[in-house]
């Protein structure tokens, strides 16, 4: 009986600037709920990939260890031979024994940043199997259906407004939670505390638990957005904090260039000197267990060989080598990176699961579970205040309008200023609450002009 009369009242009125806050972190809620809730699902199943990955892939990612290895320019050649319709782009020495050596390739009818893996047993030059590697991490089919799955619900671009969505408004919900909770913290009293008040309790727990972990999934996320990841990327290489790239010295400046002055033509790069070129990278100083040697993109360019490993402590560095000569010709090492550089690279890692293994991953799980748990705790709230009388689809009725009335002027002057700018930073948010403001403010229009007990209740 005590929840039927709850699920009939009305939301209760709030003062001040708790009013405007409460009706912000509503709507906000409501409306961006559904994204936030797909992103925790997808960004949990895609954390738990790698080992995932392993039990999927084992007959091509795995291979009986052998006493001896062939040599990388002979497991090079059985790839080649078993693709000869492609293009040699890079190598992947197997990292650990037991593992294979992935040789990538080029082809047409690929997608944008994939590339053709084929799996070679380093002891016996064996080809394993073959596959689709997709971006830097070298995710195969099954993580890549996750990734694109999480960011962009296998749209493409289009689908990227969904992520990028709620990236944008997961901080603005959680900052606006974080900002009700203080407030009733200081009037809420136990012993009267109603039903709908616990749910509200429960709901502001939970999140206060999982507050840090959503603003960092929110900023990290937006660093791979449409919009407002050109905005960070320029922020970011305005103020000098971009990723160094790697820059070659004392090349043979007419590389690449053929038939010029008698110089003749360039011998492309031949996959023969992989070896030499890891060795090169070696005794430079690249010793992660896992790289990738990039072979020239043109003729006369030099080699490049990248360590790739992600997790902690994160090893990235990576050398130009001359083809020819095994000298290297530039070098860009992580421990020189500036420091918003080294914190957008752990961030990236940790936001995927990989920076620190398997507690990482646990942690996003917590992290994921906490908002989805977040969001059905919300929706259920709204559902309980919904008319129990009405006919037809009802939904809980709303915080009322006018919010902005009451809150200080010097408050909605300032959230104003800031909705602006933090709007242009963040174009989705800035779109988003604009259309929403005037849906709403053509809603309470329409009130007005139904009942005049409603005249005051339009707000802007």
């Amino acid at each position: 009986m005590a929840t039927r009369i709850e699920s009939t009242t009305s939301p209760p009125r709030a003062s001040g600037w708790r009013g405007l806050f409460l009706r912000l972190h509503f709507y906000a809620g409501v409306l961006v709920g559904p994204f936030v809730l797909i992103a925790a699902l997808t960004g949990v199943l895609y954390a738990a990939t790698p080992q995932m990955e392993s039990w999927i892939y084992a007959d091509q990612l795995r291979a009986p260890v052998g006493l001896k290895q062939v040599s990388l320019a002979d497991q090079v050649k059985a790839a080649q031979a078993a693709n000869p319709g492609g293009d040699l782009v890079a190598v992947r020495p197997a990292p650990e024994p037991g593992d294979t050596t992935r040789v990538l390739f080029a082809e047409e009818g690929l997608g944008e940043s994939e590339r053709r893996a084929i799996f070679v047993d380093p002891a016996t030059a064996q080809v394993r199997g073959d596959l689709v590697a997709y971006g830097s991490s070298g995710a195969l089919p099954f993580r890549t259906t996750l990734d694109h799955l999480h960011r962009n619900l296998m749209l493409g671009e289009p689908g990227r407004l969904y992520s990028e969505l709620a990236a944008s408004w997961l901080w603005v919900v959680a900052l606006g939670g974080l900002v009700l909770w203080v407030s009733r913290r200081t009037r809420r009293n136990e012993k009267t505390e109603s039903e709908r008040g616990k749910s509200v309790r429960r709901h502001g727990s939970v999140g206060l638990w999982v507050l840090l972990g959503a603003l960092f999934l929110s900023a990290t996320g937006l660093t791979w957005s449409a919009y407002a990841g050109e905005n960070v990327s320029a922020l970011r290489e305005s103020l000098g904090w971009a990723t160094p790239a790697l820059k070659v010295t004392g090349a043979d400046e007419h590389a690449g260039h053929t038939g010029h002055s008698g110089h003749g033509e360039v011998p492309a790069a031949k996959p023969e000197s992989v070896d030499a070129m890891l060795a090169s990278a070696r005794a430079a100083g690249i010793d992660a267990p896992s790289v990738e040697i990039g072979l020239p993109a043109k003729p006369g360019a030099p080699w490049q060989v990248t360590e790739i490993e992600r997790g902690w402590p994160t090893q990235v560095d990576a050398v130009a080598v001359d083809g020819t000569t095994g000298q290297i010709l530039g070098e860009v090492r992580f421990d020189d990176y500036p420091l918003m550089a080294k914190l957008a690279r752990w961030g990236i890692d940790a936001h995927m699961g990989v920076l620190f293994g398997w507690p990482n991953q646990i942690v996003l799980l917590l992290l994921g579970a906490g908002l989805v748990t977040l969001v059905v705790l919300g929706y259920r709230m709204w559902w309980r205040r919904r008319p129990t009388r009405a006919t037809g689809l009802t939904f809980g009725r709303p915080i009322p309008r006018g919010q902005w009335r009451k809150a200080p002027p010097a408050l909605v002057v300032g959230l104003l200023v800031a909705a602006a700018a933090i709007g242009w930073f963040v174009p989705l948010l800035g779109i988003s609450l604009l259309a929403f403001l005037v849906i709403d403010l053509l809603l309470g229009l329409r009130s007005r002009g139904r009942s005049t007990s409603d005249s005051t209740d339009v707000t802007v």
